[in-house]
């Protein structure tokens, strides 16, 4: 009975509008002194134990060289690399947001951060072209979804350190997804700008494209940094994210020149702001997580998942589903601290790999980033737009369809995510 109470408390405070740690944090506080009779000082025990971690650190340093980057011109520097890629096809101004949603989650980890910087420039350069400002929108918030899949992901960091596997190989495995996710997009780009007659913009040239290769070159080099460090042994992840904030002021200050000394206060302020937000959700779930392993909870969850299946493909489908269902409620980085201790014991039980089931989780998380009621990329989007977030994401569906495609193509080819870190480990 007194888990029934402190489930029901929790989705009920998750109902009402309380922030998720909150609500953990109460209803956990509920069951220790009413169920367990244990002091108080348990949970600030559990929390600081959570995020006393090393490999945490990587998540501000994350946040400081998307945001230094993002300040310092490398985000229209890789919008326009991606113009000269795409920009002359079809429905070319769609296509180039998906292609620089690459681009930037590739030195970013964040997908607000990266609907948030493509938006700014692009929703308005579409509307000017003829494109329907509402798909202009769409478009822009599923391109964003990519942030968390394409590494570095803090959302990856988190799940390393809670399932204790290779950050570095997470890394690698969000490769495979994000591409193909951000390809599908440029086909949808392409099939619904042909329905309405928005061409693509100029002519294809290889001297454009070298020509914004050179200039976006010292920001595609991020990537090849953190993989490359990781994985030639130079530093942990936690040393690449440190390097990462270095190089983005670096390049920022010194390269591009467009970072200014007196906004640093603000983009610090923002970076602390977005960790801490993240830390307290790690450190609220601690707690949550302790209770469900003194109730079995993890153990029951998968007997439960044996019995109505010996399938491991059976029991990917139950769990994507579930998946694209929770986060359709809950921030990415909150479900994967909240879900990883009940699901992944469950997945290794069916012989499943603790990095393709993470990096499938974080993919089916992204998805929810772009789904009512707590869609993150479309309340972005509708701070920019003034558009209401039923109208974009109405415009969005086509995008939503073929993600959802792609989940299944990921979650069934087993390549797509482990190519990569099976080729670099062996």
């Amino acid at each position: 009975m007194a888990y029934v109470l402190f489930f029901s408390l929790l989705l009920v405070l998750i109902a009402v509008g309380f922030p998720i740690a909150y609500s953990l944090c109460l209803s956990s506080a509920f069951f220790i002194l009413v169920h367990l009779d244990l002091p108080m000082t348990l949970i600030a025990q559990h929390m600081f134990a959570a995020v006393d971690s090393f490999a945490f650190l990587a998540i501000p340093f994350f946040m400081l060289a998307g945001a230094f980057m993002s300040s310092g011109g490398v985000t229209k520097r890789l919008v326009s690399f991606a113009y000269s890629l795409v920009g002359s096809f079809k429905g070319g101004l769609a296509q180039v947001v998906a292609v620089s949603g690459m681009f930037f989650a590739a030195i970013s980890g964040s997908s607000a951060a990266v609907t948030a910087a493509i938006g700014a420039i692009m929703i308005d350069a579409m509307v000017e072209k003829g494109y329907d400002r509402e798909f202009s929108a769409g478009a822009v918030a599923a391109g964003g979804m990519v942030g968390i899949i394409i590494p570095p992901s803090i959302t990856m960091v988190v799940y390393g350190v809670l399932a204790g596997v290779s950050i570095g190989d997470m890394f690698l495995g969000g490769f495979g997804p994000g591409i193909l996710m951000g390809v599908s997009m440029c086909a949808v780009s392409y099939f619904v700008s042909k329905k309405h007659g928005w061409g693509g913009e100029g002519r294809f040239s290889l001297g454009n494209v070298w020509k914004s290769f050179k200039e976006s070159f010292w920001a595609l080099l991020t990537p090849v940094i953190i993989i490359g460090g990781i994985y030639g042994g130079i530093f942990t992840p936690t040393e690449a994210a440190c390097v990462a904030a270095v190089y983005g002021l670096f390049i920022g200050f010194f390269v591009y020149k467009e970072l200014k000394v007196k906004e640093l206060p603000s983009i610090i302020s923002k970076a602390v702001v977005s960790t801490t937000v993240i830390m307290f959700i790690i450190a609220a779930a601690n707690v949550f997580g302790w209770i469900l392993t003194n109730a079995e909870i993890p153990q029951k969850i998968g007997r439960f998942f044996i019995d109505i299946s010996k399938n491991k493909y059976v029991f990917l489908f139950y769990i994507n589903v579930m998946l694209l269902i929770l986060g359709t409620m809950v921030n990415p980085s909150a479900a994967i601290v909240i879900i990883t201790p009940i699901l992944l014991p469950s997945a290794i039980q069916f012989g499943i790999d603790p990095v393709f089931f993470g990096v499938l989780m974080v993919t089916n998380l992204a998805i929810g980033n772009i789904t009512p009621p707590v869609g993150l990329d479309l309340f972005v989007v509708s701070s920019i737009t003034k558009i209401s977030i039923d109208r974009v994401f109405r415009a969005m569906l086509p995008f939503l369809y073929i993600l959802i495609v792609d989940l299944l193509i990921v979650t069934y080819v087993e390549d797509i995510i482990m190519f990569l870190p099976r080729a670099l480990s062996r």
